[in-house]
């Protein structure tokens, strides 16, 4: 028991580290303006599909009950289309530190859906998390009117919302799916999901992949693209079910507060964002509200309480 949840702690530490990582190099591959953020979602989902399907011939092949694919596909969708391909574009618009700090709303957004889902309670203590992590929001949201990056206040507003779209989509993934995974070995759930994801998001990208002047890249952007899709793809991907499988969203979702500091540290030292007092203050009162959300007891507490009592 001990060990899976440490093994399910160390997973949520990775994969939360490469996707810290991914909202600068990203937007440092953006920047190039070559490859548009349709051209890098497809690397990206094309890269890791080949990864996992490669990654299936060296495990016990696993035989996936037709009535699944149903599941997995539909888990494809929030996890990997309506979170990572809305998240990239919403990287587009905004600054990978912005979009970074709206990932820490992740915790609340699965408290949320677990209160309706999973019938968790929504007691005083989780409710004053909610409020504190929404006043951070707020304060990034309000301090966008002060920012001229990536094309204006209207588009860095735009990038936020959809950053913010992202987040709840693989927060619905996360609690909705928690149970379903844990009937296949990672590699085997994800080698789906990707394939269908691809499938997907080919017709909206085949245009773009094609179009792209491969020789004007650098070996750098070459270098980032890589990464985005081996390390905060491949890699991220691969983590988040046993994540998943070992610990609570809640408590899994959590680690979310790794990416704004790993970003914002990859940000700074690549000169593409700038860190003040304004979007400190706001990670403050986003990670204070996911801690109080995170000391709230969960229902099976709250039974075994009154349990006790009684």
């Amino acid at each position: 028991m001990i060990y899976n949840k440490i093994k399910g702690h160390l997973a949520m530490t990775v994969a939360n580290i490469s996707w810290g990582l991914m909202a600068p190099l990203s937007k440092s591959v953006m920047l190039f303006g070559t490859v548009s953020y349709l051209s890098l979602v497809a690397y990206r989902l094309a890269g890791a599909a080949i990864a996992f399907w490669v990654a299936s011939l060296f495990i016990k092949k696993e035989k996936v009950q037709p009535r699944d694919f149903l599941f997995i596909f539909a888990a494809s969708l929030f996890a990997i289309i309506f979170n990572q391909g809305v998240f990239i574009m919403g990287v587009s618009y905004t600054s990978p530190i912005n979009a970074s700090i709206i990932t820490t709303l992740l915790p609340i957004m699965a408290m949320a859906i677990s209160a309706v889902y999973l019938k968790e309670p929504i007691t005083i203590k989780k409710l004053t998390g909610v409020v504190i992590g929404g006043a951070g929001a707020t304060i990034i949201i309000l301090s966008s009117y002060g920012t001229s990056a990536a094309g204006g206040t209207k588009n860095n507003l735009f990038g936020i919302a959809l950053c913010f779209m992202a987040q709840f989509s693989y927060a619905i993934y996360f609690v909705i799916f928690k149970k379903f995974v844990e009937k296949y070995s990672p590699i085997t759930l994800m080698k789906w999901m990707f394939l269908f994801a691809v499938l997907c998001y080919a017709p909206f990208s085949l245009h773009e992949v094609w179009t792209v002047d491969y020789a004007a890249i650098s070996l750098t952007t070459y270098r980032d693209i890589a990464f985005i899709v081996f390390g905060s793809t491949f890699l991220s991907y691969l983590m988040i079910p046993i994540g998943q499988k070992n610990l609570r969203p809640t408590v899994a979702t959590m680690y979310n507060n790794v990416q704004p500091i790993v970003a914002s540290i990859a940000a700074a030292a690549m000169g593409l964002d700038t860190f003040g007092p304004i979007k400190a203050s706001a990670i403050g009162l986003v990670i204070l509200g996911v801690y109080i959300v995170n000391k709230s007891k969960s229902r099976e507490q709250l039974i075994e309480t009154a349990d006790f009592k009684q």
